[in-house]
């Protein structure tokens, strides 16, 4: 069991190890993961593990071909990788609107002024 091991079209090697996905199987897993989050984008889904159902729903079609394209390891790590880089973007926009307002606070107060 491996990064790669539940892709339809994986290869054999002569050891009986996988071969790892060339850059079109790699290309052609990216431009499906794509197509799927921009169907989630649409449909104001952020999370496609906990919304699965509704996401299948809505995404039928593009998360038909980004489960065929990619490995389900593949599948589930840019799910994961989605909501993660989604908190992430959020707490730095919290973050930033605190620290303006911090800043506002204290110039109110006159620091900063000569």
């Amino acid at each position: 069991m491996g990064w790669f091991s539940s892709t339809p079209d994986t290869k054999q090697a002569s050891d009986g190890g996988r071969i790892a996905p060339d850059r079109t199987s790699r290309q052609r897993c990216w431009e499906g993961r794509d197509m799927f989050f921009a169907c989630l984008d649409n449909n104001e889904i952020v999370d496609a593990i906990k919304g699965d159902k509704e996401a299948r729903k809505k995404c039928a079609k593009e998360i038909a071909e980004f489960e065929t394209a990619c490995s389900s390891t593949w599948v589930k790590y840019f799910k994961e990788k989605r909501v993660m880089e989604y908190n992430r973007d959020k707490t730095i926009e919290r973050i930033k609107k605190e620290d303006a307002a911090t800043v506002q606070d204290l110039k109110s107060q006159g620091w900063g002024q000569k």
